[in-house]
């Protein structure tokens, strides 16, 4: 339920097309569903101004779907993240209608029309192509969540020039979002070349120095350019919610 659901639902009951009996039977589960296994955040679009994300990862299938399925009654936008092939062919067999994501491992279902809500665009840049994974999860999310969204893919600190080669597309971002492994050195170049909100992501890839990501976030952490924010090793899903929030100001 958000902000545009409850107007629509007090306009209905205005007009006597609906009772107040059946308005209250429509928020009987604010401010949550209790499934038994899981409590659903039904009010968390109305907080947050997005519903509540399935996080796969650690959920049994079965369970996944029954989240789904609730959540597919209220008709919301929904995004589960951090699934794996085979959990997503059983989703497949399990749900219709899903859309499958398989670079950024998660799966969405439409209830409604996506409206672009963020002021301006959201550049989701990755060092190398194994660091794609958790550059589309971050891009899928700020689709579904209401942005327009580009992709810069593969312009690492290894080759800089392919970089400095999109120097416009850089500059012409409202937020962007900078995916990188190894000693997580992009975020920093980038941040020193614009005037926008530079969210950091560590990966976990690299090789045995890089600690699965902490050499990473921490040099991000330690940046000399001023303006960036960095989020958790592999937090594409987080970096994705945080630039869609600065980029509805």
């Amino acid at each position: 339920m958000d902000s545009e659901r409850l107007v629509e639902l007090f306009e209905q009951v205005r007009l006597n097309k609906v009772s107040i009996a059946q308005a209250v039977a429509r928020l009987r589960h604010l401010p949550f569903e209790d499934l038994g296994f899981a409590k659903i955040d039904h009010h968390r679009a109305l907080r947050q101004g997005f519903p509540e994300v399935i996080m796969g990862q650690g959920k049994e299938t079965k369970d996944i779907a029954a989240i789904v399925a609730a959540m597919r009654k209220r008709r919301v936008n929904v995004l589960v993240t951090r699934l794996n092939a085979e959990k997503m062919a059983r989703l497949k067999r399990l749900h219709t209608g899903l859309k499958f994501h398989v670079e950024a491992r998660a799966a969405t279902w439409i209830g409604r029309p996506l409206k672009v809500t963020g002021k301006g665009t959201v550049l989701v840049v990755s060092a190398g192509t194994s660091d794609i994974p958790v550059a589309e999860e971050a891009a899928v999310t700020a689709t579904i969540m209401g942005n327009r969204v580009e992709r810069l893919f593969d312009v690492g600190v290894a080759g800089i020039h392919r970089v400095l080669d999109r120097r416009p597309q850089l500059d012409a971002a409202s937020v962007l979002i900078v995916v990188a492994g190894m000693e997580g050195a992009l975020p920093s170049v980038v941040a020193g070349l614009v005037d926008k909100p530079v969210i950091a992501v560590p990966t976990s890839v690299g090789y045995g120095a890089s600690f699965h990501g902490i050499a990473a976030l921490l040099g991000m952490l330690n940046s000399c350019a001023a303006g960036v924010t960095v989020v958790n090793i592999d937090n594409g899903f987080g970096a994705g919610f945080a630039a869609s929030l600065i980029n509805r100001v």
